[in-house]
């Protein structure tokens, strides 16, 4: 069994955006959709489009200089902590 980045997709609420991505990025999501479907990681077929903000959501989770950067923007924000909490 292949192990991918990305696990089962959540079903959440989605916020519409509109991007446009060069095709052979395309054609690595429409593989990588395949690949986890086969896999078990997906339900149902997974979609291309549906992969994207798993993808970013996973690469953010993993990203240490944004966490780093993050949580010091939090420290010197009150604001932020507000919202947050």
């Amino acid at each position: 069994m292949t192990k991918l980045k990305l696990g089962p997709l959540e079903d959440d609420k989605p916020v519409k955006v509109t991007i446009e991505l060069p095709a052979a990025v395309f054609r690595d999501l429409k593989s990588y959709a395949e690949i986890l479907t086969r896999s078990g990681g997906a339900t149902v077929p997974a979609e291309p489009a549906k992969l994207i903000a798993p993808m970013i959501e996973r690469f953010m989770a993993t990203d240490r200089a944004f966490a780093k950067a993050r949580r010091k923007a939090a420290q010197l924000s009150p604001e932020s902590a507000e919202r947050s909490g």
